[in-house]
């Protein structure tokens, strides 16, 4: 397995990780002897990255991960943890709650649906905005030093941001979404946290499923997804298709490739619920592009390409207005 090559080099972390969060919906399993598969899955192959978050299925999706690594080595996996999503109780997010005051008390309970004495990777779900970063990371800087914490990260957050939290205690990991299909990041994010010496974890890899004629048809006109532009989305699917057909790969593989070929301090999130899945998804790391191959996949998909990408939450008073 490659390893993710960052300033920090003390985070040990392979260059692919598993996102968790599909394998429990609604506080429950999707189906959980293969979600448990999946984990032992890729840990054996050395994935030792896995990505959760304590309002992910009303908090199963930490006790799936727990029953999941009983039998392993705990010191060898590294897992990251999101924290303070306001969840209604049809599983849907209403807000963020990033509170210092409740900051330990988040952990605490992680930590024990988890079944583990301290979380590698420790981050807020979103940053309110009505809250200073720094207010956010006093108290997790503090767990960090009590040992219950081993590493800050932060999700979904601006340069600006970065930079100010990052001068308030070392920031190892930052969660952005980032995509063939959204590259937003190019721009400020991505350039300051490489300046910063901080590695990127990119998630919406597939552009949320948005890779197939059949779920752009299922996503038009979507609530999560306004605004598609449905021919738009086909023209480029099928230059991807085509490249990906000449090179004998599946598309989930070029999308993974393409992230994990943007630079080796970057690891894409894979969020496979099969061990099918997964193992596809490994493969990417076999693949390398040509220089013209990388120049034709950008010709087919321009960097100013926003389709598919989670539309950002507005918070006001730890609610969402937006």
């Amino acid at each position: 397995m490659q390893y993710l090559n960052t300033q920090q080099n003390d985070l040990n972390v392979s260059r692919l990780g598993l996102g968790c969060m599909r394998m429990s919906m609604f506080g429950g399993s999707t189906d959980r002897k293969e979600s448990i598969a999946t984990i032992h899955n890729a840990l054996d192959s050395g994935i030792n990255f896995l990505n959760t978050g304590d309002f992910y299925g009303l908090g199963h999706n930490e006790m799936l991960i727990n029953e999941a690594i009983k039998d392993y080595n705990r010191d060898k996996i590294f897992i990251s943890v999101k924290f303070g999503g306001l969840m209604a109780p049809n599983g849907m997010p209403y807000g963020i709650d990033s509170r210092p005051l409740a900051i330990k008390n988040y952990l605490t309970y992680s930590l024990n649906r988890l079944g583990v004495d301290y979380i590698d990777l420790y981050e807020p779900g979103r940053i309110d905005p009505e809250i200073p970063v720094e207010e956010t990371l006093g108290p997790i800087a503090e767990m960090v030093k009590a040992g219950y914490v081993k590493h800050i990260g932060l999700t979904e957050v601006d340069a600006e941001t970065l930079r100010r939290a990052h001068s308030v205690h070392p920031i190892s990991l930052v969660e952005q979404e980032y995509s063939l299909f959204n590259r937003k990041i190019e721009k400020e994010l991505l350039p300051t946290a490489r300046e910063l010496g901080i590695g990127v974890v990119a998630f919406g890899i597939m552009s949320h499923g948005l890779i197939s004629k059949e779920r752009i048809q299922e996503a038009k006109n979507a609530p999560q997804f306004p605004g598609i532009n449905l021919d738009k989305n086909l023209l480029l699917l099928e230059t991807i298709h085509k490249i990906a057909a000449e090179k004998q790969i599946t598309v989930p593989q070029l999308l993974t490739a393409w992230v994990l070929s943007q630079g080796e301090d970057i690891m894409p999130l894979i969020g496979a619920r099969k061990v099918s899945q997964l193992q596809d998804s490994i493969k990417a790391l076999e693949i390398n592009f040509t220089k013209t191959e990388l120049e034709r996949i950008d010709n087919a998909v321009p960097s100013d390409t926003e389709e598919g990408n989670t539309p950002p939450f507005t918070f006001k008073n730890g609610l969402i207005v937006h």
